[in-house]
């Protein structure tokens, strides 16, 4: 049989997939694809659209509702309702894909799947991706990490505390999804004028922003898709 595959995506440039990761989707009989139900009723997906921009056939993307809640219950639905799918079709020995943005076992929440199916002794491979913080590096010319300097990255439920602390380690410090920690951020902005910030949202698509100006950063609301890169000053 077929083994199931999660295809990461890449940040959001259609370009910036691997070319293994697209064989398998422009192999695949049934790509299984999240979307996201906005307050307005309509239905977006940044995964359909980075696969569209790539003349995926809309035909073998199948779509499934995942919610963007902190409350994980319905995400955990959804997924077990993608895994029963994708299990009757795995035993037809279809090939199946499922994708997501940035690097499916890093921060993505479809590894859920993959450790289950694995767990029940279902043939699954994982296709790497770029993370979103690397693209913001290139794409800005800002060296993310250079020589001996560590780096941590972290979740939106980052607090001043621990920012300081891993600053003072001379550590470089990477935040994902910001909009969960957008009024601790402010605060270490306020506190640490004297720290590098680098600030993106929307990487790969064509709403992407970088900011280093401390003062326009500090203004913000954060969407769901950004990241802030902090540099102790020294380094």
């Amino acid at each position: 049989m077929h083994p199931i595959i999660f295809v990461s995506l890449g940040p959001g440039e259609p370009e910036l997939i691997t070319v293994k990761g697209l064989k398998a989707l422009q192999k695949a009989d049934c790509i299984f694809c999240p979307e996201t139900r906005m307050q307005d009723g309509q239905t977006t997906s940044r995964a359909a659209n980075i696969m569209h921009q790539l003349n995926i056939p809309e035909n073998s993307i199948h779509r499934f509702p995942l919610s963007m809640s902190k409350q994980r219950e319905k995400a955990i639905k959804a997924y077990e309702h993608v895994y029963m799918e994708a299990l009757l079709l795995y035993k037809k020995d279809k090939r199946i894909c499922i994708v997501a943005e940035g690097d499916a076992g890093f921060y993505s929440s479809v590894h859920y799947i993959f450790e289950k199916m694995h767990a029940n002794g279902i043939s699954v491979m994982h296709i790497a991706g770029i993370p979103a913080f690397i693209a913001a590096g290139a794409w800005s010319g800002l060296h993310v990490a250079s020589q001996d300097e560590r780096l941590t990255v972290i979740p939106g439920i980052a607090t001043t505390e621990e920012i300081e602390k891993l600053i003072c380690e001379k550590t470089v410090v990477i935040i994902m999804k910001l909009s969960k920690c957008t009024d601790e951020v402010h605060r270490c902005l306020h506190l640490h004028p004297e720290y590098q910030y680098h600030y993106f949202e929307n990487i790969g698509t064509p709403n992407e922003k970088y900011l280093n100006d401390i003062h326009r950063i500090e203004t913000l609301r954060f969407p769901y898709f950004s990241l802030l890169i902090i540099r102790p000053d020294t380094l």
